[in-house]
């Protein structure tokens, strides 16, 4: 018998239709003779209709209010999939995050999970229960106050319940049938990978790969939980993310595949002391802003003046309070100009077959040149490459990087739902 922890994004849960669907699954596991904890996230698109809804009430919610607002959408959708569950005659029980131990830190709307404490799933467990859990949600142990983890919680909430059961797997549903060689809405041939570890898919996650949060992969790392990714739509085994880079024979290592993100802008300083501590200085007030900085390039400096340039990219949903901060040091320190542009956008290769062979640089910069697509910034890893070209040549460039590493599919991918979530 194993524990099996599955958790069931929007899309797999937009309907009665598909809630009935999903509970069905859950007691084939269950009745295959499997221990099952199922976390949900909230049905469909409701989290944004929650926010629109917020918005038109007051432009400038409190946190906490918001908080106790959005944990609903969650809560709907564990009570249904309960009852649907119940109508095979299955026993059930569903339990909210602070119900299921889930603790959290007390900051509002991006929360992190500091311990889960799961006394009452075990107890349902042990009864031969179903337990299901509300996912995107802990509470906080001092204030008493419901939170929220921020995007892409559910899959957080599960691997951390998988974590402190010391589950066999924790499986991911939405509707794809695993991690691609790329979005497979940008690149039609993108092919289903088997099986990848746990650095390569922390590189995909960050370098803007939707199927999985970074932070559920860096949960699963830490406490080496292994996740499958799987479709809530068909009856694919899906892809095993598993294991650590080390364990690759260097003559099996491959390349994964492309990622792209077109969330994060591009802020230049120009006109900086090239002097010991001033880069300091920016990124110390950006980091006390809690403003998360991705790519960083600081250029030689003038021999004139001893003045440079640095030039760094961060998410667009920073960019405002960033120019703010930094506005607010640019004369006391003397910059010349600080210019913003979001109208970049991230193309990522990664995999660990690219650390031994040489010339896989060299035949990235081919691929965008031959497509026409001028690199701005670029950047690399042991397992990655990263340029920053223009938002509208993004979706080419994962193409044309695709086809250059031959990465491609016999046939199409499928996406389900059409979100790839």
């Amino acid at each position: 018998m194993a524990l099996i922890v599955q958790k069931y994004g929007g899309s797999s849960l937009e309907s009665a239709e598909r809630i009935r669907a999903v509970a069905e699954r859950i007691v084939a596991t269950k009745q295959a003779g499997n221990d099952v904890v199922v976390v949900c996230s909230a049905m469909g698109d409701t989290t944004d209709e929650l926010l629109d809804l917020a918005a038109q009430v007051n432009p400038t919610p409190p946190a906490r209010e918001m908080d106790m607002l959005l944990t609903a959408g969650e809560r709907i959708s564990n009570s249904l999939v309960a009852m649907a569950v119940a109508s095979f005659g299955v026993d059930v029980q569903s339990f909210t995050g602070s119900q299921a131990g889930v603790i959290t830190t007390e900051r509002h709307g991006n929360a992190r999970i500091i311990e889960v404490t799961p006394g009452r799933v075990k107890d349902a467990i042990e009864e031969g229960k179903v337990a299901i859990v509300a996912g995107f949600q802990g509470v906080n142990r001092d204030t008493k106050d419901v939170t929220t983890l921020g995007r892409g919680g559910s899959d957080t909430t599960a691997v951390a319940l998988a974590a402190a059961l010391g589950a066999d797997e924790c499986e991911i549903y939405s509707d794809v049938d695993g991690v691609y060689t790329a979005d497979p809405r940008i690149v039609p041939d993108a092919r289903k990978l088997d099986q990848l570890c746990f650095e390569e898919m922390l590189e995909l996650a960050a370098s803007g790969s939707k199927i999985l949060v970074l932070r559920s992969v860096e949960y699963a790392r830490a406490w080496n939980v292994p996740m499958r990714v799987r479709s809530s739509y068909s009856n694919d085994p899906g892809t095993l993310v598993a294991g650590a880079m080390e364990d690759i024979p260097v003559e099996e290592a491959v390349l994964t595949g492309v990622a792209t993100d077109n969330s994060e802008a591009k802020i230049t300083i120009t006109g900086i002391r090239d002097s010991v501590g001033e880069a300091a200085k920016v990124f110390r007030a950006l980091a006390d802003s809690e403003v998360n900085i991705d790519m960083v390039i600081q250029n030689i400096s003038n021999a004139e003046d001893n003045k440079t340039d640095i030039t760094f990219t961060l998410p667009k949903a920073d960019g405002a309070r960033t120019l703010e901060t930094l506005r607010a040091m640019q004369q006391a320190e003397g910059w010349d100009d600080l210019s913003y542009d979001d109208q970049i956008g991230k193309v990522s290769l990664v995999g660990a077959g690219m650390k031994s062979p040489p010339g896989v640089t060299a035949d990235f910069c081919d691929a965008l040149r031959d497509a026409g697509i001028n690199i701005e910034m670029i950047t690399t890893s042991e397992i990655r490459i990263t340029a920053v070209v223009r938002e509208p040549d993004l979706a080419e460039a994962a193409r044309a990087i695709h086809t250059k590493f031959e990465l491609g599919g016999d046939e199409a991918a499928v996406v389900y739902a059409g979100t790839g979530r």
